[in-house]
């Protein structure tokens, strides 16, 4: 466990949306990648917000009858986005997202260009790595 969760993350594939495209194509990369959220940037590719399932889900629920065809993503976004650098650790990361109520924290570099997006599912999965490696640690210790 050398690299921190957050420089980990942002080595893979970042899906973005611009703040100005069409709701629906947000929703169809929220689907194509089976994820739950998507860091929102603009024409110069600084994060402006994230718009996920949930921000979706309670438009929906405040007006059923709305043509969600002519939105942008920029009307439903979160516009307050609680994000990370990269050398933030995954306890920092847990603490943020019980904090602030949030499942997906977008990592910036130091222009506020988001490089990664850590889901809370990466934390836990980083906090049982920890714990194994941990619990390894032990037994050898004891055994020998």
């Amino acid at each position: 466990m050398s690299k921190s969760l957050a420089i980990k993350l942002s080595e893979r594939e970042l899906i973005t949306v611009d703040e100005n495209d069409q709701l629906l194509e947000a929703i169809k990369k929220l689907a194509k990648y089976n994820i739950g959220a998507i860091p929102v940037i603009n024409s110069n590719k600084k994060l402006t917000g994230i718009i996920s399932e949930r921000d979706i889900v309670k438009e929906l629920a405040k007006n059923e009858n709305m043509d969600y065809s002519i939105l942008f993503v920029h009307q439903l976004m979160t516009k307050k986005v609680i994000c990370c650098e990269s050398d933030v650790l995954s306890d920092k990361l847990m603490e943020l997202m019980t904090k602030n109520k949030v499942r997906h924290i977008p990592i910036v570099d130091n222009s506020n260009h988001p490089i990664g997006i850590v889901s809370i599912g990466d934390v836990v999965n980083r906090l049982i790595e920890k714990i194994e490696y941990e619990n390894m640690m032990l037994k050898d210790f004891v055994s020998g």
